[in-house]
């Protein structure tokens, strides 16, 4: 305001469009800006909400008593808004999904400006001939307002208007910072003028004549049926016919979040209790005595003096009444077509989407999760239901026809084992439970569910719903327990033909040999195990791309993630510039009750794992190097809360075991030693992921062949895995495979029957003899 300079502020997502309103709402209205005319803020057209935003803006200058120079464009960032909608499972999109609707949209907004010139004063950021000459049409001999073209392009194009005797009144912006700074920005600029939509592109093709270079987008976009872009699918669609994408909640806008929080409000007030859910034989339950009948407070972890539900565990009485069930009832649930089976697994799935705020609120107070993770959580959840359901009626619903001599007639069909163990962990207590729950059921199996102890009621209310959606009761059973005495009852009986396990790799190893040790057929085991995550990061990488990720990776969800990252590799030449940003990112953090919104970490399971990491971090301060912590408010006290730490450590060896939780540990590596620090990871004997940054392709082919792990991601974070999409597991001592969540899933839940039949010794092949000669 002293020296007379404009501000204009930008706003790219529409997560933080509203968020940017409010702050911008704030700093406008400050009485000491009265007088400068300077404070802007630009609206991008190819937002739904665009019209409405100017409106709002408005009605502020007029209140407030200033003029707002308003920066007009079409967007910026549109592939990029689709793809943010179709993984959050939005009901639609927030911009539009052809560039003629863009067009117009920016046609009604130019209008809605250039009618409140006494509210803004226009800026129409554009490179189009035809909408600068809408704008000349539609301004008519007011010249209070102005256009704007970046620094380089459209020269010819203003020169023409300039010539032609019209308003050429072009403020002209360019980027200013480093090369390294910059490139992002330009490239994305050439590749928003580059499109074959672009009327920069366009422009110079003579083969084009000009009315269709500048064609009306309102003729064009009166021709299209339907309006919206049918090629672009709805995020509910994007798998188009085989399966639903989950639901999501749309947390940036207020109305969605309020209704959000009344229902969780509602849910979190009720009390909860779990205990075995198990079936019956010949119209009998088992007995539960009063030594079986002790109850057992569940704690929040974010405050353990709040008792959240209440617990019984299982007894060996009611285990083996349990086993004695899902044997007795594996035949006829394989009978049972797998039609129904997987409509079955769709209608839980429905359900939980309907219960969502309930599991939000145990995901918060029963797993310690905040709104972010919780909401992912049961979204995955919802997408295992719907993908294992579509890829059983592929897999098991016809016999496979084998190709043979003539004369005889060979299938292949594939049945359920029998018995399956689901032994699922705290960090996923929902999304990992139901996904090895719903495989199994999906392929003819009868399930016994042991959950893990922390994460009871969750297991609890989901098999619940299971039971609604028409699973019997004999089919699916809950055992609440812990493994040494639960799952080790039931995973040493000889009935059990499958387990399938997630957990530590000490755990698998036990129940592996368990299973060796029983006179019994030998059983199935699916485990997936730790893992000793590593990210590269090479000196071509985006350096705040690098940071956000690592955040993410390392730190979100408490580090309490098998996928989470524990080792960061970083180049030497960059080293320095990547950990003071991460110290900067790292103060930004905000540790709190996971209930919050506000809350980025939650707390740490149980007292067990936090004083883990605390034994950890003192280690830490004498064999690695400090380099940040996330302040931890003295308010937390009554929970397990572990403040998210980095240190920089001379190798990955220095590492005993895989340290779960938000932990990270810094190396630095010189270019030319990759293929030791390749060796080093693949020594390490874990294969779970890995994180490469790079703008290589050379490089990042290179790591990705020679690196032994299950999942490879590049350029992003290493966590989140979508159902279908990413299937996720390891290999090594991360775990025995397959991947859940991928096509070759429901292939270890099931067993392999062949039937040949000579058709010769029941009169000969008759078909052979019809055909000619």
């Amino acid at each position: 305001k002293q020296n007379k300079i404009g501000m204009t502020i930008d706003a790219e997502e529409a997560d933080r469009q509203l968020l940017q309103l409010d702050i911008f709402t704030r700093v406008f209205s400050d009485p000491s800006l009265q007088g400068w005319d300077g404070l802007g803020v630009v609206v991008q057209s190819y937002f739904k909400m665009a019209p409405a935003v100017i409106d709002y803006l408005a009605d502020l200058a007029t209140t407030v008593g200033r003029r707002i120079p308003l920066r007009l464009v079409k967007g910026a960032y549109w592939d990029a808004e689709i793809k943010h909608a179709q993984v959050e499972g939005f009901a639609g999109y927030p911009v539009f999904t052809r560039k003629a609707n863009t067009d117009i949209s920016y046609t009604a907004c130019a209008i809605k400006l250039l009618h409140a010139r006494k509210a803004f004063y226009p800026q129409f950021a554009t490179h189009n001939a035809q909408t600068i000459a809408t704008i000349l049409e539609l301004a008519g001999d007011r010249l209070d307002y102005e256009f704007q073209r970046l620094h380089g392009m459209g020269e010819d194009l203003y020169s023409a208007v300039r010539t032609a005797g019209l308003h050429d009144a072009c403020r002209v912006y360019a980027p200013v910072g480093s090369h390294e700074d910059l490139l992002p920005y330009l490239v994305r600029r050439l590749l928003e003028n580059g499109a074959n939509t672009s009327f920069v592109n366009r422009v110079v093709d003579d083969k084009l004549p000009p009315e269709e270079v500048v064609e009306d987008p309102i003729a064009k976009v009166m021709a299209y049926e339907p309006f919206a872009n049918p090629l672009i699918r709805l995020p509910a669609a994007i798998y188009a016919s085989s399966r639903k994408n989950s639901q999501g909640i749309n947390l940036a806008s207020e109305l969605d979040r309020a209704a959000l929080a009344e229902k969780i409000n509602t849910a979190a007030a009720r009390g909860w209790r779990a205990q075995p859910l198990l079936g019956q034989l010949a119209g009998k339950s088992v007995k539960v005595t009063d030594a079986d009948s002790k109850w057992q407070s569940v704690s929040n972890p974010a405050a353990h003096q709040i008792k959240v539900a209440e617990v019984r565990t299982a007894s060996s009485a009611e285990i083996a009444h349990a086993l004695k069930v899902a044997s007795e009832s594996t035949v006829a649930w394989q009978w049972v077509a797998v039609e129904e089976r997987a409509r079955c697994l769709e209608k839980a799935a429905d359900l939980l989407e309907q219960k969502l705020p309930e599991f939000m609120a145990l995901c918060a107070l029963e797993a310690g999760k905040t709104v972010h993770d919780s909401i992912s959580e049961i979204r995955e959840a919802v997408d295992f239901c719907r993908y294992y359901a579509v890829q059983a009626r592929g897999l098991l619903s016809e016999p496979t026809i084998l190709p043979g001599p003539t004369g005889e007639s060979n299938q292949i069909s594939l049945h359920g084992r029998g018995i399956f163990v689901c032994i699922s962990p705290w960090n996923f207590p929902l999304a990992i439970f139901i996904g090895q729950v719903a495989a199994a059921l999906v392929t003819g199996n009868t399930v016994l569910a042991k959950p893990a102890e922390q994460t009871p009621v969750i297991a609890y209310r989901m098999v619940e719903l299971m039971h609604e959606a028409g699973i019997p009761r004999e089919v699916l059973q809950l055992l609440p327990g812990d493994g040494a005495t639960v799952g080790s009852q039931l995973t040493a009986d000889p009935r059990v033909t499958g387990v399938c396990f997630t957990g530590s790799t000490e755990t698998a190893r036990l129940i592996a040999r368990n299973l060796l040790d029983r006179d019994a057929p030998l059983a199935t085991l699916i485990a997936e195990t730790g893992g000793q995550n590593v990210m590269l990061v090479d000196s071509s990488a985006l350096a705040e791309q690098v940071v956000q990720d690592v955040i993410a990776s390392a730190f979100m969800s408490a580090g309490q993630r098998c996928s989470a990252l524990r080792v960061l590799y970083l180049q030497e030449e960059v080293a320095n510039r990547i950990i003071h940003m991460l110290k900067g990112a790292m103060a930004e953090i905000e540790l709190a009750d996971p209930a919050m919104l506000t809350t980025d970490i939650g707390p740490v399971i149980d007292q067990d794992a936090l004083q883990i990491l605390q034994a950890h971090s003192r280690k830490m301060e004498t064999e690695g190097k400090f380099i940040a912590r996330v302040e931890l408010p003295e308010s937390l006290e009554g929970g397990t809360f572990f403040a998210p730490v980095a240190y920089e450590i001379s190798g990955i060896d220095v590492l005993e075991r895989e340290v779960f939780g938000p932990v990270l540990h810094i190396v630095r590596y010189r270019a030319k030693d990759i293929d030791k620090v390749i060796d080093a990871v693949n020594n390490t004997g874990y294969g779970l992921t890995l994180g490469i940054h790079s703008r290589i392709d050379r490089s990042v082919e290179y790591i990705s062949k020679r690196i032994r792990v299950g999942n490879c991601y590049v350029n992003r974070s290493m966590i989140g895995a979508v159902v279908g999409v990413q299937p996720f597991g390891g290999e090594g001592l991360s775990g025995t495979g397959p991947k859940a969540g991928g096509p070759n899933y429901l292939n270890r839940f099931v067993t392999e029957r062949v039937i040949s039949i000579d058709t010769t010794a029941s009169g000969g092949n008759a078909s052979l003899l019809s055909q000619g000669n």
